[in-house]
């Protein structure tokens, strides 16, 4: 098994009313999902609006992070950015606050090509002392992880890692068969509601926003899957499938990355792990009528 695997969620970054980060709120985020036995954490990914945070932001929520759990469990950290320099620049403020490994994405706004994105995680990985991952999410940054990009990247070195996050569960599975004969490399999935069938696949662990919400569902589903226990695995899969439909209720009035992590953090706070669902601006933070409905999903898969 690689160094890295099992459950690693991207941390919710809770928010004050005026939008600063709420560290005391983000100190029970971070206890919550120790305590229901995740394998990791990773801070500063897409679910922890990591877009939204200066610089200096960024860099107390990683030192924050490192502080609090204090080697408990391995800590992964979003240095995503446009562009090259940019990267190198949060990468270096990471490796200096003492995160594991760093989570990089293809650079965006600027058009690159498959060619340009292998030397875009080079040179990131040229200016730092700390595993990379590479993080394919082409809704976001608009541009695919190839099959041999990854592949390139893995075989050199340059990556550690893959977390997908494509929906492209054909080209995960190719990946992790290529670099089947490769132990120390390792494939995430982002997908909360195929974890079962990427453990048969091959994955090394999951990466699911949703485990904010529940993370000892996770933790549960992953053991039974990896323990082979598949009629286990499958039934707890389903009943995160229906924890999942949170992520459709406020649907339309918000956007999809809205409406998801709105929802994370909705279901959080009625859970009473953190103090406000704001989201970061111009996103729109669910209202009640929204965490009413939200509530009884809730109540419905057992959290409540």
């Amino acid at each position: 098994m690689p160094r890295f695997h099992g459950v690693v969620p991207p941390v919710v970054t809770p928010l004050t009313n005026d939008f600063k980060v709420d560290f005391p709120s983000f100190t029970r985020v971070l206890e919550h999902l120790i305590e229901g036995g995740v394998d990791g954490l990773f801070v500063l990914g897409s679910t922890s609006e990591v877009v939204f945070h200066d610089e200096a932001a960024r860099k107390a929520i990683v030192e924050h992070a490192v502080k609090v759990t204090n080697g408990r469990v391995p800590i992964f950290a979003g240095v995503i950015d446009p562009t090259t320099d940019r990267v190198i620049r949060h990468a270096r403020v990471a490796e200096a606050a003492g995160v594991d490994a760093l989570v990089v994405t293809a650079a965006f706004y600027t058009r690159t090509n498959q060619a340009e994105t292998i030397d875009h995680f080079r040179y990131v990985r040229d200016a730092v002392d700390r595993p990379v991952i590479a993080y394919d999410i082409p809704v976001c940054v608009n541009i695919k992880l190839e099959r041999q990009t990854t592949v390139t990247l893995a075989r050199e070195g340059t990556v550690a890692g893959l977390k997908d996050s494509s929906g492209d569960d054909g080209n995960f599975r190719y990946v992790s068969m290529d670099m089947a004969d490769k132990p120390d490399f390792f494939a995430m999935t982002g997908s909360e509601i195929v974890v079962d069938n990427c453990a048969l696949m091959g994955a090394h662990g999951v990466v699911p926003g949703l485990a904010n919400v529940d993370p000892k569902g996770y933790v549960k589903l992953w053991k039974a899957a990896t323990a082979g226990q598949w009629d286990v695995a499958r039934k707890e899969q389903e009943r995160l499938c229906r924890l999942f439909e949170i992520v459709r209720v406020a649907a339309g009035r918000t956007s999809a990355g809205s409406a998801g992590v709105g929802a994370f953090k909705t279901a959080m706070q009625l859970l009473g792990v953190i103090d406000t669902n704001t989201m970061a601006r111009p996103q729109r933070t669910l209202n009640a009528e929204e965490a009413a409905k939200i509530k009884t999903i809730l109540k419905e898969t057992g959290l409540l």
